[in-house]
């Protein structure tokens, strides 16, 4: 009995380091100090994402700061903020572009709520970052009734959809890219493989829950969970159309 007994704490204690040690290369990853070690990916090599996209083929790497996106963006992907930035582009229209950085949310909502003229429409551009952020600056621009728009050429990639769904119009113009991708919810990178997993299962809830307050899709979740984190999967326009993303049409 006592020999069982140490087979089973030996197996256990097994299972405990591959759960350790996979939870800490999901949570790595995802994170900049993930791709600044070169860790390898754990999923099979895709195209970069500076080549085209076709139906069945849209998954890319997703190096934000090595990779522009196939058409010109109004900047390259390396030179935009390392975190949000607001600019008024022509009256109402203001621009929001960069990382979203830990605290941007409450940052951004703030510069909102203080501008004059108040926004009406935000065009978007950003590599993504921190979804509870991004989660909390939607909410805020579906509240304060503001549009949300990505331009031909540029960008909205990870967590950036969801500051998009909260646009009560959006627009998406032609050759503009919309992508998505799995994401680590924690707030630390130091965790046991259990409880990094209960912040993801945690994280995946209230985004889905957030599409749906947004008349957004939440089948779309099921590109973004089967996507790594070290790539990004482009949705095509009639996935778009299909998940509810665009409101109007372009007008290009």
């Amino acid at each position: 009995m006592k020999v069982r007994k140490n087979a089973v704490a030996r197996a256990l204690s097994g299972v405990l380091v591959f759960q350790l040690v996979i939870g800490g290369l999901l949570i790595l990853g995802d994170s900049q100090s993930g791709a600044k070690l070169g860790l390898p990916s754990l999923s099979p090599s895709q195209p970069r994402l500076t080549e085209p996209v076709q139906p069945g083929d849209q998954r890319r790497v997703f190096r934000p700061g090595r990779d522009a996106p196939a058409t010109q963006p109004a900047r390259a992907p390396g030179k935009l903020p390392k975190r949000l930035a607001l600019a008024q582009e022509n009256g109402a229209v203001y621009r929001l572009e960069g990382a979203i950085a830990p605290g941007d949310g409450e940052r951004i909502i703030g510069l909102l709520t203080a501008a004059e003229p108040a926004p009406e429409t935000l065009i978007l551009q950003s590599s993504g970052g921190s979804v509870l952020d991004a989660l909390a600056l939607g909410r805020h621009i579906r509240k304060a009734e503001i549009g949300t728009q990505v331009l031909r050429g540029e960008f909205c990639y990870s967590a950036c959809p969801y500051l998009f769904a909260g646009g009560v119009e959006r627009t998406i113009e032609e050759d503009a890219y919309i992508g998505v991708h799995q994401h680590f919810f924690g707030q630390s990178t130091v965790l046991p493989a259990a409880f990094a997993v209960e912040d993801i299962q945690r994280g995946q809830g209230d985004v889905m829950v957030y599409l749906i307050e947004m008349g957004i899709d939440p089948a779309v979740m099921q590109f973004a969970l089967t996507t790594p984190p070290d790539e990004i999967y482009i949705l095509l326009p009639e996935q778009l159309e299909t998940f509810g993303f665009p409101t109007e049409k372009d007008a290009s």
